[in-house]
């Protein structure tokens, strides 16, 4: 079997692995009710059956323009804080903002801003920013700490190489002789180019469990909790420089 086909067997084996997790730490939007204020779990969305989000993205041109007081007028962020949005996939998209819209996953800014927004709009604005020209690659060493980490993973440590799930170059797997895959490789998101303080937070809130909303986010919570906050700093390092 040729390496690609053993990541890609890796990351399902991880899905599978990870799906059926506990997700008592996962908020709701909610509350108990006899004056207590205290969140009930809610289930993770199951992913493996995603099917691929097709939207209008000339449609969503106009409800995207709000969103690019933050993510920028190309998809590119304007601080280091937000993450870049074009190029990425539509059906990624699509999964953070139901998600953020269904109490899934919380931000002060997005929990606001996909409450208002429409099934049809959510698929709009994702297929808007998914055809846009990605940021430009940079330069990036794979011999450096990140690199290792993330091609190869650390087997001793119980860390699998990120490139199973992300692709070698951080734009998404290369599915080769596998026909629809589960879970569909549409559902992970690209990482090349993200910002370090981007990429250092997401590692830090699946590690921690505050983004556990979904079955590949419980994948992520296992990958996560092997690595200490050096090897988070290297990889968010490693990929905004790709």
């Amino acid at each position: 079997m040729t390496k690609p086909g053993r990541l890609h067997l890796l990351a399902v084996a991880m899905v599978l692995l990870f799906a059926t997790g506990d997700s008592s730490a996962q908020p709701s939007s909610t509350p108990v009710t006899g004056g207590n204020t205290a969140r009930q779990p809610l289930p993770a969305a199951d992913l493996r059956a995603q099917q691929p989000v097709v939207g209008d993205a000339k449609v969503g041109v106009g409800k995207a323009v709000v969103c690019s007081a933050c993510h920028g007028p190309n998809g590119v962020a304007i601080a280091p804080n937000f993450p870049n949005l074009a190029g990425q996939s539509a059906t990624y998209l699509y999964i953070q903002l139901k998600e953020f819209k269904d109490g899934h996953r919380r931000d002060p800014i997005m929990s606001g801003q996909a409450a208002a927004l429409s099934e049809e709009d959510m698929r709009n604005i994702a297929s808007y920013y998914a055809s846009l020209a990605p940021k430009a690659a940079g330069a990036s060493d794979s011999s450096s700490a990140g690199g290792q980490l993330f091609l190869s993973g650390n087997p001793a440590r119980g860390i699998p190489p990120c490139q199973g799930c992300h692709g070698p170059t951080g734009l998404g797997p290369q599915v080769i002789a596998v026909h629809d895959p589960q879970p569909p490789w549409s559902t992970y998101p690209r990482l090349r180019g993200q910002s370090v303080l981007y990429l250092n937070k997401a590692l830090k809130d699946f590690r921690s469990g505050a983004r556990v909303g979904n079955t590949n986010a419980k994948v992520m919570q296992g990958v996560a909790t092997t690595l200490d906050d050096n090897d988070v700093q290297a990889l968010a390092t490693y990929l905004s420089t790709l």
